[in-house]
C-alpha cells in the first residue's frame, strides 16, 4: 500500500473527475493500491480545462479523499500523442484505475514521493469502503515491487 500527495485541484479532478494519469517527473515501478491525498498546497497554474472540469468539486486540502489502483507507468518523451487530456508532456504518467472517492475526506499530513501510510489511516479508509470494494481495490499485488 503506498499513498500519493498531489496539489487541488489535480487530486479533485482524480477523485472526482476522469483524470486517470498522474504527471511526474520521476518513474515508479510500484503496482497497486494507492491512497490519494489531496495536499495543503493549491497549484494556482492548473489552467481553464480544470478549472472547467472541477468547477463545484469539493477541494478538500490535507486530507485523504480517494483510492485507486497504479497499474502502470511510461515515460511520455517518445510519445507522437499524448495518453491522456491530462498527460503532461515529458513527464511520466503515473496510470491509475479504479479510482473510488471516499464519502467523507480523512484529514492526514502528507509527504513527498510515494509513501507508506500507517495502518490506522488504513483502517480508516477501509471503514469508508463496501466491503467488495476494500478487498478489491486495496488489495496487494502478488511479488516483488
Amino acid at each position: 500500500m503506498r499513498a500519493l500527495t498531489i496539489r487541488q485541484p489535480w487530486a479533485a479532478a482524480i477523485a472526482h473527475a476522469d483524470k486517470r494519469v498522474e504527471n511526474r517527473t520521476w518513474p515508479t515501478s510500484y503496482r497497486g493500491p494507492l491512497l490519494i491525498h489531496a495536499g495543503k498546497t493549491v497549484d494556482q497554474r492548473s489552467g481553464r480545462l480544470v478549472a472547467a472540469v472541477v468547477r463545484g468539486l469539493q477541494m478538500d486540502l490535507g486530507a485523504v479523499i480517494a483510492v485507486a489502483r497504479i497499474t502502470g507507468c511510461h515515460d511520455s518523451s517518445g510519445e507522437r500523442t499524448l495518453c491522456s487530456l491530462w498527460a503532461a508532456e515529458g513527464q511520466f504518467h503515473h496510470v491509475l484505475d479504479e479510482v473510488t472517492a471516499l464519502p467523507l475526506p480523512i484529514p492526514w499530513k502528507g509527504a513527498q514521493g510515494l509513501w507508506v501510510p500507517p495502518a490506522v489511516l488504513v483502517d480508516k479508509v477501509r471503514d469508508q469502503l463496501s466491503a467488495e470494494t476494500a478487498d478489491h481495490v486495496l488489495r496487494e499485488e502478488a511479488g516483488p515491487c
